[in-house]
């Protein structure tokens, strides 16, 4: 195990998770590496919240993103964090967010680094960060991620790291990270392809800021990501007609454009339907590589895919990582200010393809907050792709809760896309192009192509009263929240008209 630390001087401080918990002391803040379930420390967090059961602790937590490993729920079950940011899935911390027991700030992804970097955030204590090795340059080489790991080294005051001998060694040179430096003194970010390495292949690190050093033996939890159904096969189809009208009208080549995809089931399926498409030779940008990427590699339709983490399902897992030097040639792990960054989805012209929640008649969409109030995950990175974009695609079932529920409404509860940075909305029943439409021409087109037959008259007697009122984005206000309404006194929007919610 010594073997791993590339300075000898690290080997006197191989301890136990415990011993390693010791160094946090309560109201530190903590910076953990991980993003989308990949790369999280998996031993010193358990051995906190097993402190917190004999002693008071609270703590403001930091990552890249989710944490896999149940990271996210035992720290919220012990009652540990107090702030926590910028993104994040478990179920247990999403119910105390949502009773304010945790300080939830839910922040484009790109961002947190630059928090930290001009001290907007606490300065972090302590950074506890899962690796690979430390070589004898002095490099901590990440794991299945990178996130904002290698900031959180650079600017910790202390380091504890776990070495986890269960990650694949063959990960080791798929890293790129590169520092941007300070705002206002920084140079242009010299990446032009998906492809191009610009940094090192690990993050460079003061070996006497590592205080603790522990060794564990887990891989990543697996992704939860279903199936594709025959719902987002037909998404998936309408997306593939969009990108083929593309094509005819000049705007893009069979080749498309370097893809962006959100995490999660419907994006993941989303992409399933290029395999079998007339496209080819294509290249990923993105945040997360889920199991489609993989597929699509194999098949030999993606040449080259560029990420901040490796995120699959069990199955997956365990074929990639079986055979991973099939691969990493065609791949590159980024910090994720490096992923996500706005200069570099401009410059590369990505199709971003992303989840909403809900969308409105006019294109506004809520990524987040379940009926306008109620924090689901967060936005993620899905804000820094989609206002950068060359094409930002939003995609979502037309309905939910066995039709109780329609995704489309005359105003989303919650806007975290507005109307100007959705280009084109996506539903089973078809795809509405926004681009160069106003407000007025939008709605109608998108009542008829993405929301559910059951909905449309509603949607449309809405709209029509509206017009009615005039203006140039016309709406009712005072019903502007009725399908909202209706379902919160009757569990079920269909009955916004049939109860008198829309015309009350």
């Amino acid at each position: 195990m010594k073997a791993l630390l590339g300075d000898s001087r690290l080997h006197e401080r191989i301890t136990t998770a415990e011993e390693a918990a010791s160094w946090i002391e309560d109201g530190m803040t903590v910076g953990l590496s991980g993003f989308t379930r990949a790369g999280e420390p998996k031993a010193v967090p358990f051995a906190l919240a097993n402190r917190a059961k004999q002693e008071p602790l609270k703590l403001n937590i930091i990552t890249g993103a989710s944490l896999g490993s149940d990271v996210d729920r035992v720290l919220a079950e012990a009652g540990i964090v107090r702030r926590r940011l910028p993104y994040q899935s478990d179920d247990v911390m999403r119910q105390k967010i949502n009773r304010g027991e945790i300080l939830y700030i839910d922040q484009h992804l790109s961002h947190t680094a630059e928090w930290i970097r001009e001290g907007v955030l606490p300065p972090i204590d302590v950074a506890i960060v899962e690796a690979l090795a430390v070589t004898e340059e002095g490099l901590v080489i990440p794991t299945t991620s990178v996130g904002n790991t290698s900031l959180f080294v650079q600017r910790a005051r202390h380091v504890i790291l776990e070495i986890n001998t269960a990650q694949p060694r063959a990960l080791y040179g798929i890293h790129d990270v590169y520092e941007v430096g300070e705002r206002g003194a920084r140079k242009p970010i010299p990446l032009v392809n998906p492809s191009d390495r610009i940094g090192l292949p690990g993050i460079p690190v003061d070996p006497d800021k590592i205080v603790a050093v522990v060794f564990t033996h887990q891989p990543d939890s697996p992704s939860p990501i279903t199936a594709p159904d025959a719902v987002t096969d037909q998404i998936a189809a309408n997306i593939l007609q969009f990108l083929r009208n593309e094509v005819a009208a000049g705007r893009l080549t069979p080749r498309l454009a370097p893809l962006q995809a959100g995490i999660g089931s419907v994006a993941n399926a989303v992409l399933y339907g290029l395999m079998h498409s007339e496209f080819h030779d294509l290249e990923f940008y993105s945040e997360v590589l889920q199991d489609a990427v993989f597929d699509l590699i194999d098949a030999g339709k993606v040449v080259f895919a560029s990420a901040s983490a490796i995120t699959l399902t069990e199955k997956k897992m365990q074929e990639v990582f079986r055979d991973f030097d099939a691969y990493r040639n065609r791949l590159l792990l980024r910090p994720q200010e490096i992923s996500n960054h706005p200069e570099i989805v401009r410059r590369l012209g990505l199709i971003s393809i992303n989840t909403a929640l809900e969308a409105d008649i006019y294109g506004n969409v809520n990524s987040t907050h379940v009926r306008g109030t109620r924090m689901m995950n967060g936005i993620g990175g899905s804000g820094d792709f989609a206002r950068n974009a060359r094409l930002a695609i939003f995609v979502t079932k037309s309905i939910a809760q066995k039709g109780a529920v329609s995704r489309i409404v005359p105003f989303v509860s919650h806007v975290d896309h507005t109307e100007h940075d959705v280009d084109v909305l996506v539903t089973e029943y078809g795809y509405a192009d926004l681009r160069g439409l106003a407000p007025i021409e939008r709605a109608p087109l998108i009542i008829e192509r993405c929301a559910h037959p059951d909905y449309r008259p509603l949607l449309m007697e809405y709209y029509r009263e509206a017009l009615k009122r005039g203006g140039h984005t016309p709406h009712v206000l005072e019903k502007a929240l009725s399908f909202h309404l209706a379902y919160e006194r009757n569990g079920s929007m269909r009955t916004a008209a049939g109860t008198g919610v829309i015309g009350r």
